[in-house]
């Protein structure tokens, strides 16, 4: 069989799936880090001056919606355009969005919020679909090229903080969210150059067998663009009217009961109306289980780009040390003006350490599991040790709480130490969660569990942006231990139960 072995030994279409990931999840990114801190920064400064708690619910909706757009986006693909248009079109609502938040107004900043969250779920499901699609059947290449795809989105993620965060704080907050519509621009170019390069994958929709199944699924579509412009429609006139004060707080109250119910109902469907073989029944309360604590992990690893970050702008020492400014000035001098003694880096840079940690550590944990042979842990005991880790983070955290004040602030090495920690638990719990769940699950609503995994990321991010709006009405202390005692207490609990649940899943591992 002639392989193609064009990119690094793996087929040239992963090339063009890797940079458009690459640039989806620098735009993503590069908002991520920004975000909150444009939000509350002094309208003085540029920034919108909003209250913490406000802003904690825009980045709360935002974060959790582009995950949840996920599983509209896999539908549309799979049911009307294919996964390459939806990837097409994604991009191009992505950097339509970010276009839109580089305008000034309070209207083409929520627009371009929605905007980007629609692209993402059309984009970010469907590209990874792909890269399974342009290998061979049976090609034992596959896994290898999905780590190789898995360091395209860390290394986005690594970039998109150095470049939008220095643009966006040093410059101009509309600069950082116009680099993230370039870099999704250069994205969308590359991919379509590289349209040859993927042969048929993605072309057309899997589930459609015929016109007739076509045609029926997109008046589907259009019956749920009609009700949302109805719903939108009539919010908007109840507004208006002075009926309801449409706030982002009272939207995002709203999703936390959007998401309890959905969450009960399928649970409930689950457990009580379909119908399981024993087998098929413990497996799905082993995922359930896996739900449960991944949207705990989510929740506080997430609060990253919300909590996190505002301590890092608080309370953190930014300022470059001298022997790095004597290192840097040199090679500086030769473009601009050296860099002064007393310079201090922007707050977002801290976002991009935990991309840098998992591209340094995730070959050695791959490497790691293989060497341990029968005596790798079972993947209960991983989620629990998970848990347990992004709790010890924010132990750490609580320590330098405990006594920063904005007049005496931390040195960096303190959040260097939480981020370096949560990657190793993510390491534990995230590439497993996402394996085990296509084992797990039965082969008939396998594309369904996926969904409810996803949707479980998204709960935790909601639950990690509402946090933030505590960050002003709680100790900092008491915010983070609360988070250490809950993420690191589940966990604790889950190793006592790790026998049982391996039990459960019938000879998987």
């Amino acid at each position: 069989m002639n392989l193609d072995k064009s990119f690094f030994g793996h087929p040239r279409g992963l090339a063009t799936l890797f940079f458009t990931e690459m640039w989806e999840r620098f735009s993503y990114y590069g908002i991520r880090a920004i975000l909150i801190l444009y939000m509350t920064a002094p309208v003085e400064y540029g920034g919108l001056g909003f209250d913490i708690v406000v802003a904690a619910s825009i980045y709360a909706l935002f974060t959790s919606l582009a995950y949840m757009a996920n599983l509209l986006g896999g539908w549309i693909a799979d049911n009307i355009i294919g996964q390459r248009k939806a990837i097409l079109w994604g991009g191009f609502l992505i950097a339509a969005g970010n276009f839109l938040l580089f305008l000034p107004g309070i209207a083409s900043f929520y627009g371009g919020l929605f905007v980007i969250i629609l692209g993402t779920g059309l984009l970010k499901p469907n590209v990874s679909a792909i890269v399974a699609q342009i290998y061979p059947d049976n090609d034992d290449r596959k896994d290898a090229g999905f780590y190789i795809f898995y360091t395209g989105i860390n290394l986005g993620a690594f970039i998109a903080p150095l470049v939008c965060s220095t643009l966006a704080e040093k410059v101009n907050w509309q600069l950082g969210f116009l680099a993230a519509c370039i870099g999704m621009i250069l994205g969308i170019i590359q991919f379509r150059l590289g349209y040859k390069f993927l042969g048929q994958a993605g072309i057309q929709p899997a589930a459609v067998a015929s016109n007739e199944d076509l045609s029926g699924n997109k008046k589907k579509l259009y019956f749920m663009i009609a009700g949302f412009l109805g719903l939108f429609a009539l919010l908007a006139l109840l507004n208006a009217q002075g009926v309801l004060s449409i706030t982002p707080t009272l939207i995002a109250d709203a999703f936390q009961y959007i998401f309890v119910i959905t969450v009960l109902v399928f649970f409930g469907w689950l457990f009580f109306i379909a119908k399981w073989e024993p087998k098929e029944r413990d497996r799905l309360i082993v995922i359930s289980v896996f739900f449960f604590c991944s949207a705990l992990f989510w929740s506080a690893f997430e609060q990253a780009g919300s909590s996190l970050n505002l301590f890092a702008n608080d309370f953190t020492d930014k300022t470059v040390p001298n022997w790095m400014v004597d290192v840097v000035n040199p090679i500086v001098g030769l473009f601009t003006e050296p860099m002064s003694y007393g310079v201090s880096f922007p707050t977002g840079w801290f976002q991009s350490l935990n991309a840098l940690f998992i591209i340094m550590l995730a070959p050695i944990f791959s490497s790691f599991w293989k060497k341990l042979g029968s005596h790798e842990p079972s993947s209960p005991a991983k989620f629990a040790w998970g848990l347990i880790g992004v709790g010890i983070g924010f132990g750490v955290i609580m320590v330098a709480a405990s006594y920063a004040t904005k007049d005496n602030q931390v040195s960096p090495m303190w959040l260097v130490s939480l981020y370096f920690i949560h990657t190793i638990a993510e390491l534990c719990l995230s590439p497993v969660g996402l394996s085990k769940v296509t084992s797990l699950a039965p082969a008939r609503v396998v594309s369904l569990m996926m969904g409810v995994w996803f949707l479980g990321t998204s709960i935790g991010n909601f639950i990690a942006g509402k946090m933030a709006g505590f960050y002003t009405t709680m100790p900092l202390p008491e915010l983070f231990g609360m988070v250490l005692i809950y993420t690191s207490g589940i966990g604790i609990v889950l190793l006592f139960f790790v026998g049982r649940i391996k039990k459960l899943m019938w000879g998987i591992k």
